[in-house]
This record gives structure tokens, sequence and C-alpha cells, in this order.
């Protein structure tokens, strides 16, 4: 079963509209909170008045730092927030929460929250780059060699903007307490998260707060932490004995909930006269928004891509009035990808070589910042049969050199990688007298296919049809599975789901030898063997259901745990690479991309069709990387462009054709399965591919995202 496309198995739930996300929670005798927001960007809250707002129809409660609901500090870094809301009068940023307006609905909230005014003493906000900037020394990491410097040298500078995430689902909570106990219905890309970030601000027992998160509207790393409508929401709850609803309006998702830092790289190389890099300098400059301490190692890509013996880079961090930086889709490596692979390709025109001939003659048969061997490779035949898929061999070498009517057409490359690993994960898997195994785990899925792969590997390890695994996701009750994040999560969860599957025959055995009612009952334990679902013995052989049944027993469970990888001997990465041809009008300078092949080796492909999806999700998500989007920041630290119309994601017209094809090699190093991450690699290198055709096609190099016609015309 292990690497056919299956359907998903909550595809059909989710298109009728079956499957139950946080905002769809209806608890009876629900109130709704509503956030207020700052409109400066630093400074300090003098006073509030609510009493225009106390007064209106239907309003319990308003809380702000003067009427503050009691929560205590954030303890545990979470790439969040890092100051508890409503908690001092100090504005760190544009729409930051100052107040929470409770009320019978969720309009009366909404209105009410309209009516409560703040007095600021403004300061001026820091909104970008150059700023006051902190250079964190241990984030400069250096490889120094013997050999001299080549004497052909390239150095640029590269800039990404600020993005958002932009789920299709806003977050929300609903919060109801049971006495001292706690029940969360939010959105999460992990219940743990949510339930340990609770515990610290609440100072309840994490054993007292049950998390449900089951499914997930899209996350993109912008549900990785906890945003000020949790605790707003289940602090309200305990204070006014009654369940509160909180959810973000879709600005306060762009200005409270996360976004990509600004960043700023200028790379330096040297090389030989045949292309043999001698040295890479990569010094970055990131963005970390006050709201929270999480800051991007934009440069770091470098350190593991291309074969040097001489590798720098730097991190400087530059605070900004603006909600917290968070992860987003290969966080550091989308950005840097773009800043490497468009040196590479620029270095290569200066050598008058191919651009994929330059990238083989660096390839890094080792990891290239610590000399280790990788625990598995196979870039080389990813960039080979790309190049022959695509028709590489027929690229013109000169650029401006292909039309096709009024449009310029040229065609690029880049490399992809993406950091692997396998964390500690628990999962559960419990067989049915009906015939079915429920697999479960505090895991989450994000629309990425995780409910699939859960069933995928129970049924296979149980021998079973996957109709007959009911995977079950995003409840803190459950053993403990690892969060949906950094493409860890099939890596991680799916050992141990198989060492579940693996112990739960064994639990079934035991049963069938020790159950008086048992037709095995008696017999030596080694002398019964399960497989494809039933239990077989001197033969005779009855399947799980009707032996489950026989003994009158509602099921048989068992725990699996599979460890964390403790491997300091290898490198642990994905890799592909891009291929990709965009047209751009010769008139208008619009460009387009037209055709698209991306080859992967990620190890292991547990589901063909779900990972393909997952490739060509992230594709799009780089074009949009490449060529739209633009979080714009004015001069008061808002956020001008805070919503779906004016932030410029890809459409059906922006997408053409993406063909993904897998290597399918396992990697028995980082597990037995053999899988390693996939989600964030395909958008690793896509803007950088993007960038190197919009040069081949025009001549015009651009250095700055997103690539937007006004660049293509100057």
């Amino acid at each position: 079963m292990i690497g056919q496309p299956v359907d998903r198995v909550d595809g059909r739930i989710k298109v009728t509209g079956a499957a139950p996300y946080a905002a769809d929670t209806k608890i009876p005798g629900v109130a709704y909170g509503y956030l207020v927001t700052s409109t400066i960007g630093r400074g300090r809250i003098t006073a509030m008045d609510t009493s225009a707002a106390l007064a209106s129809p239907g309003v319990l409660a308003v809380y702000t730092p003067f009427n503050p609901l009691k929560l205590f500090a954030y303890v545990q870094e979470q790439n969040d927030e890092r100051f508890h809301p409503l908690q001092d009068n100090e504005v760190r940023f544009f729409g930051q929460a100052i107040g929470f307006v409770v009320a019978e609905t969720w309009e009366q909230a909404r209105d009410a929250a309209g009516l409560v005014t703040a007095t600021y003493e403004p300061q001026p906000p820091v909104t970008d780059f150059p700023g006051p900037t902190v250079r964190k020394a241990e984030e400069v990491e250096e490889v120094v060699g013997t050999r001299a410097l080549g004497d052909i040298t390239f150095t640029a500078s590269y800039t990404t903007p600020f993005q958002h995430h932009c789920a299709m689902e806003p977050h929300a909570t609903v919060a109801t307490w049971n006495g001292d106990h706690l029940t969360v219905y939010t959105v999460s890309q992990g219940a743990l998260l949510v339930q340990r970030r609770l515990s610290e601000t609440l100072g309840v027992d994490a054993a007292k707060i049950h998390v449900l998160s089951p499914h997930v509207g899209g996350g993109f790393g912008g549900k990785w932490g906890n945003w000020a409508q949790v605790p707003l929401a289940c602090a309200a709850s305990r204070a006014l004995n009654r369940p509160v609803k909180a959810a973000l309006t879709r600005e306060q998702v762009f200005t409270m909930a996360g976004h990509r830092p600004k960043t700023k790289q200028t790379i330096s190389m040297t090389c030989t006269a045949d292309g043999k890099l001698t040295s890479i300098v990569n010094d970055g400059v990131t963005s970390r928004g006050l709201g929270g301490n999480w800051s991007e190692s934009v440069a770091n890509w470098t350190l593991t891509t291309y074969a040097s013996p001489n590798i720098r880079v730097t991190k400087t961090i530059v605070p900004l009035n603006l909600g917290a930086a968070t992860v987003m889709r290969a966080p550091g490596e989308a950005n840097g990808s773009f800043a490497l692979e468009s040196a590479m390709d620029e270095l290569a025109e200066q050598l008058g070589l191919d651009p994929l001939e330059l990238r083989l003659r660096n390839y890094a048969t080792l990891v290239p910042n610590t000399g280790k061997p990788w625990s598995g490779k196979h870039l080389d035949e990813c960039y080979r049969l790309g190049a022959e898929e695509f028709g590489w061999a027929r690229r013109p070498k000169e650029v401006r050199a292909t039309l096709d009517g009024d449009w310029l057409v040229g065609t690029g490359m880049a490399t992809a990688t993406y950091g692997s690993g396998r964390g500690q994960a628990s999962i559960k898997v419990r067989l049915h007298p009906d015939g079915t195994a429920s697999v479960s785990g505090t895991a989450a899925d994000l629309g990425t296919g995780q409910y699939t792969v859960f069933a995928i590997l129970a049924a296979d390890e149980l021998g079973i049809p996957v109709a007959r695994v009911r995977p079950e996701l995003g409840d803190s009750t459950s053993p403990a599975a690892a969060n949906a994040g950094g493409s860890t999560s099939t890596g991680t969860n799916g050992p141990a789901v198989q060492v579940a599957a693996k112990a739960v025959q064994t639990e079934l055995i035991n049963l069938a030898v020790t159950n008086p009612r048992s037709p095995f009952h008696g017999k030596d334990p080694a002398s019964v063997v399960y497989k494809d679902g039933s239990v077989s013995s001197g033969g005779l052989t009855t399947s799980f259901g009707t032996l489950l049944t026989t003994c009158d027993v509602g099921g048989v469970e068992a725990v699996g745990t599979s460890p964390k990888l403790v491997d300091p001997e290898h490198g642990f990465r994905s890799f592909g690479a891009h291929f990709c041809e965009v047209k751009v009008h010769r008139l208008t300078g619009e460009p387009r991309v037209t055709r698209w092949l991306s080859v992967c080796d990620a190890g292991t492909i547990v589901n063909a069709k779900a990972a393909r999806s997952q490739i060509q999700g992230a594709v799009v998500m780089g074009i949009g990387q490449a060529l739209l989007e633009a979080t714009e920041v004015d001069a008061s630290a808002r956020f001008t462009n805070a919503n779906l119309a004016s932030y410029l994601v890809p459409v059906h017209a922006d997408v053409p054709r993406i063909d993904v094809r897998f290597l399918n090699h396992p990697d028995p190093v980082i597990s037995g399965l053999g899988a390693r991450g996939i989600g964030e690699l395909g958008i690793v290198g896509v803007a950088g591919a993007i960038a190197n055709a919009v040069h081949h096609a025009t001549g015009v190099r651009v250095r700055d995202l997103p690539i937007t016609l006004d660049k293509l015309l100057g």
C-alpha cells in the first residue's frame, strides 16, 4: 500500500462541509469575544474609555490593560507572541490587542468594540531597514579551509519583503470550563502546543486542559503558535463562567498572527576559472517583529547547499514595530534559496557556463559545513532526470533569444533542499470487534494529508484495507505525536504508527491464547500468527473482528513509541531540482510561468497522490513569492494591504501544469520507513528558478522580490 496513490480519507467530509473546524463549534450559552486593537505602531496607552461599550446591548464585559484578565507570563518560546495580552499598556505594533469585548452575539461584541476609545502617548515606530541592530554572535557560522581563494569574484545583494500565510481558515477559539477543567476547540498545528501555552498563562495543570483541533484549514506555520484570541477566550470564559468564542477578522490575522520577516542577503563568492567555488560569504539581515522573539536564519541555507572550502554566514537582526514574525513555509530556506540560486546563475553567466553545469561542478557529496556524509542524497539524479524530461539541453545560451509572438520566453532552474529529521512520537492503535482499526495521536492535519498517512501505514502493517482504518488526530488526550511543522510529520509519526500496529498484533495474540472463549485458548503464543487482519494457528484462521466478538471484548489496543533520531554522524536533508519556463510580454512586462517540472529525492513516498499535491501546492506558493506577494507597511507601522483583495496570491490563471516526479529512494538511516520531509521542500528554490527564467527571457536581473512588471520595464 505504501507509495500508492490513495485518496484522502477525510476528503469527502471536507468537500461536503461536514469536517468540524474550530469556528464551527456550537456550545449552548456561548458568548462571543471581539478584540480591540491599537491604532498606533508604538507608544503607551494612557487611558481607555469603555463606558459606551459597556452600555451597549448584550455586552457582558470589556477587558483592557486597565481592567485585565489575569494571565501569567509566557515561559517557553513557541514562535508566537512573547507578551501575554492586556497585561501592560505598552503598544509595540499597529493592530496589537488592547481590549477584549464579550457579548451575547458576535455582532454585539463587534459593534461595542468600535465604541472603545484609547488615548495614547505615541512614538515614531521603526518599520524598515536600517534600524537598531542586534548582532547575535552565536549565529555566525564559519568553515575555513586552507585552499587559496579563486581569482574570479561575484557580489550582489538580494531582498525579500514581508509576506503572510493567508490560510483559508481564520484563527478561532472556543473555550468552556467544567469546574477547574478547561476544554478548548481551537486552530493549531499541534494540540500540545496549545495545552502547554495555556497551562503557563492560565496557571492550570496541563492535565486539566483538553485541546481539540481535529481539522485545520491551512497553516503554513501561521498556526504553530498561539495568538491573542486563545488565552483571552479561555480567561474570559473562566471569569464569566460561560463558554466564549473568539475568531480573528482577516485583518487581525494579518496584524497579530505572524508573518514572514523581511530579509536582505549580500552574497560574495569566489571561484576558479573552471567554476569550482573557493568561498561563499552570505551576510543576512532579517527583521524581528517586536511582538515576538523569532527571527529568520536567512543565510543558513548557504551552509549546506554547495561544496566550498570556505563558507561563512552571518545574521543581523533588525527589531521593527510589527507583530511577531513567525515561521512560514520553509522558514529561512525559501528566502535563502532565492538569493543563492540567483547568485549561482549570475556567476554561471559571468563564467560563460550553463547554470546546471555550474551546480554539478560544485555538487556537495558531503555536508559542506561539517564534512559528514549524507544519510542519503540523489540530487545529481534529480538534476539529470529533470534536465532530460524538461529538455534543458535545447535551452539557448543567450538571453532574449526566444520569442513567441509578443512574449519573450526563458527557462530557469534551481536547487531545492530542506532539512529532515525524526523526533519522538507515540501513537495508539486499537482493533475493534467490527473489524475496523483506529489510529490516534495528537498530530495535526492542515490539509497536508496526515490523516491518510496514518490510515495507509496502519492498514499496511495490519494487512487490512485503508477504508477499515479510522485515523483520529488533534486531541490532546491522545498519545503525544509530532506537531505539524518542519516537514517532520510523516517522518516522525510514520514509524510510530508502524510500531503501534505491530504492538497491537502482539496484544491480540495474547488475548487469543489467554481468553477462555477464544478458539486459540491455551496455545503457545509462538504458534499463533497474525497476518492480513486474521489470527491463525493449527489450520484455524479467524479475523480479529470475529475473535474480539467471540471473546466478548470491546477491543485491544497498544501504544507504540518511536524514539527521537540521534545521529551526529550524518546530515539529513531532502533534495530536489526545479525547472521552469517563463514568458514575459515584451510590451507590458507581464510575467507568466508557463511550464514547470520538479524532481524530488525525499526518501520513501507514503502516498504518491498526496505527496504530488504537496509539492504542487508548495510550487504555487513559490510562484506567489516570486511574482505577487508583498505585505506593504506605511509610516504608522500599519499593514496597508491586510486583506485577500489587496494581498495578491496566485489564482488558477497564474499557475501552469506542474509536473512532479519522485525518485522514491528509501532512506534507511533516518528510519525503517525511510521517509523524509516534503511539505516545505517544494517551495525552496522556486523563486530563484523563476528569477533565473525571467532573466533568461528578458536579460533583466531582478534581485528584489516580488518580480513585478514595473521592474521589468525600467
